[in-house]
């Protein structure tokens, strides 16, 4: 099978710093890749390199498009790295606000994605609005209201919505569920494991909180300055850490 997202040699500097250094990884067709380590450990720089949000100094990024097949998505024009994000991919921001506009309603942000990849009818994109924001359980009453009128959590469910209404195959979630209140929390990260698994999608999530990827992710990667220090099955590598770092990360949870 053809991965869906190939990583060669990834690494970002800082000058001195290291951001991330020579990561790769093949991801498939609806897996789900967790990347945890602790405040630095270069997991969102990471992220943010895969995405195409910052250029990495070396490596390869290869996603296999529905068209040309298999392409390094940083040698892509800027034109096609931004529709490649319209279409077959997504990102979740880790703050809702980041990921919306706050001065649009909530279905006029979904629908705003829908015109991005070309629809013009607009009663076809208000039933599809009004579905998504149904799937994200968010009452279609509340289709015309603003995001600043809603909860933390329904935020981050509009953002999802907006996210997956075009049918991505690729979604990167930078901290999904960080800032959240533990009950909210546990409803979204439960929407979210339906949404993967009735979707097919394909993720790479970065967070800080281990239950976040043994209920989501079918891999993890543990990094620490910078490096990957361990990868494997996600039961595996949390149940029989094997690296020093992996084993403190998993025990300073054990003892919270």
């Amino acid at each position: 099978m053809t991965p869906l997202l190939s990583v060669k040699d990834v690494s970002k500097y800082y000058g001195n710093r290291i951001g991330c250094a020579n990561v790769g990884f093949d991801l498939y067709p609806g897996e789900v890749m967790g990347i945890v380590g602790e405040s630095g450990s270069g997991k969102s720089t990471l992220l943010n390199c895969l995405a195409g949000h910052h250029a990495p100094d070396t490596g390869e990024v290869v996603f296999d498009t529905r068209t040309d097949g298999p392409r390094d998505t940083l040698q892509m024009s800027e034109p096609e790295r931004r529709m490649l994000g319209r279409t077959d991919w997504a990102f979740v921001h880790q703050h809702a606000r980041d990921g919306l506009r706050m001065g649009v309603s909530a279905g006029g942000n979904v629908g705003e994605r829908l015109m991005a990849v070309g629809q013009r009818h607009y009663g076809d994109i208000r039933a599809q609005a009004v579905d998504w924001l149904g799937r994200v359980e968010i009452d279609e009453d509340r289709v015309d209201d603003r995001p600043t009128a809603f909860s933390g959590g329904m935020q981050q469910r509009l953002q999802i919505a907006r996210n997956l209404v075009t049918g991505p195959r690729l979604v990167f979630m930078d901290e999904p569920t960080g800032g959240l209140d533990v009950s909210v929390q546990a409803r979204l990260l439960d929407l979210l494991r339906g949404l993967v698994r009735d979707l097919g999608l394909s993720a790479i999530i970065v967070t800080h909180d281990l239950a976040v990827v043994r209920l989501l992710a079918d891999r993890l990667m543990v990094m620490k300055s910078g490096h990957v220090v361990e990868t494997g099955l996600t039961d595996q590598v949390l149940d029989d850490p094997q690296h020093g770092y992996t084993q403190l990360l998993v025990s300073s949870v054990l003892q919270v």
